[in-house]
């Protein structure tokens, strides 16, 4: 009896892992087939295939422009916040003075902050700097939002790391950026590359506070697509999310890898 209680059990959780996993792929999915329509419009069934959506998404304007910016924030802002991360889960590894559970959760509040309570507090933050609708802003803005998703990653990974490596390369004259760079980082490199890819992701997913902080000429793929949805909606949208969908899952393929190597 026993045995067929557990039997029973597993089966229900298995069916119900399995409807919810096709209810959230679900949508996804169903953009696929759109993509390819020959219609001008999104619409069920379809009239006839093509591939004039992807031709269009490949168009300079506006679709690999907003590609391109979000490709250039995302590298630059990702670069800088898994510098800033590393160094800030290496002081936290190493130890503080009282008030550390404290200024954890300072580092974590991009992350746990609503993003329009963020996006307003950024906006009239630049203001008084210039910095709204530039470049510049809204790297510092994508680098403020990624740095916690490096510092926990790289912070787990320190768990696992023996600091008397570190004593030891000390010992034998190596600097403290030879030691970090010797010793230190190829240790912990898969948690680094994790967390970049995190606030790279992160960065290129962004919409909410790239509508308070970007102007006209920092117009990012997200922003892109809300503005087909508003003003045009055609199947180049789909198209777009397909070739997204399709660059997530390598990225997430990636992460698998360097969290198994990681462990």
């Amino acid at each position: 009896m026993t045995d067929m209680g557990t039997k029973l059990g597993t089966i229900i959780r298995s069916a119900f892992l399995i409807v919810m996993v096709f209810l959230m792929l679900a949508p996804i999915f169903a953009a696929l087939p759109i993509s390819f329509s020959s219609g001008s419009f999104m619409s069920y069934p379809l009239p006839g295939l093509s591939l004039q959506w992807y031709s269009k998404v490949m168009q300079p304007q506006p679709w690999m422009s907003a590609l391109v910016n979000s490709l250039s924030v995302g590298l630059i802002s990702a670069a800088l916040a898994t510098v800033l991360g590393t160094l800030a889960a290496f002081a936290l590894r190493r130890g503080l003075p009282a008030g550390q559970s404290a200024l954890i959760g300072l580092m974590l509040a991009p992350m746990i902050i609503p993003s329009v309570i963020y996006g307003v507090g950024v906006y009239y933050f630049f203001a008084d700097w210039n910095l709204n609708s530039t470049f510049t802003g809204l790297v510092i803005t994508h680098t403020v939002l990624g740095v916690p998703f490096v510092i926990l990653p790289v912070y787990a990974t320190l768990f696992s790391f023996d600091f008397t490596l570190v004593r030891a390369a000390y010992s034998l004259g190596a600097t403290p950026f030879e030691a970090f760079r010797k010793v230190v980082f190829p240790c912990i490199a898969p948690g680094v590359y994790t967390g970049m890819i995190f606030a790279f992701v992160t960065s290129f997913d962004e919409l909410v506070v790239t509508l308070f902080v970007a102007g006209p000429h920092q117009r990012t793929l997200p922003r892109q697509m809300m503005d087909g949805v508003r003003d045009s909606i055609d199947p180049s949208i789909m198209a777009a999310s397909v070739l997204l969908i399709t660059f997530s899952m390598i990225l997430m393929t990636t992460i698998l890898f360097l969290t198994r190597k990681a462990k």
